[in-house]
């Protein structure tokens, strides 16, 4: 599985590479804290594939890293094959670079 890390995401951010970002925690998680990107929580992320960008990189990234590897799998079994697990996940999102950021 390929990875990405929180200072190699910010960078993309940076320099406003193409690019998509999926979180895959639940709606209520996302409300406390996010990066911006597209809210898809895990247990829908199969039904709602084609949400997904299959022609450019997409960023997978949950709490941990733990749930977004999920996905990834399943999604993998899909067919993609251009996903990237954020290490860490929006903890080391925190850690990194936003401190006061609440993270459920």
């Amino acid at each position: 599985m390929n990875e990405i890390t929180v200072e190699e995401l910010k960078a993309r951010i940076d320099n406003n590479e193409d690019f998509q970002l999926i979180d895959v925690r639940e709606p209520f998680e996302y409300e406390t804290s996010n990066i911006d990107g597209e809210n898809i929580p895990l247990a829908e992320i199969v039904l709602e594939q084609d949400k997904i960008a299959k022609d450019k990189p997409v960023v997978v990234h949950c709490r941990s890293g733990k749930r977004s590897a999920q996905a990834i799998m399943l999604l993998e079994q899909e067919g993609f094959d251009n996903l990237y697990n954020l290490k860490g996940g929006i903890i080391a999102w925190r850690d990194a670079f936003a401190p006061d950021m609440q993270v459920y």
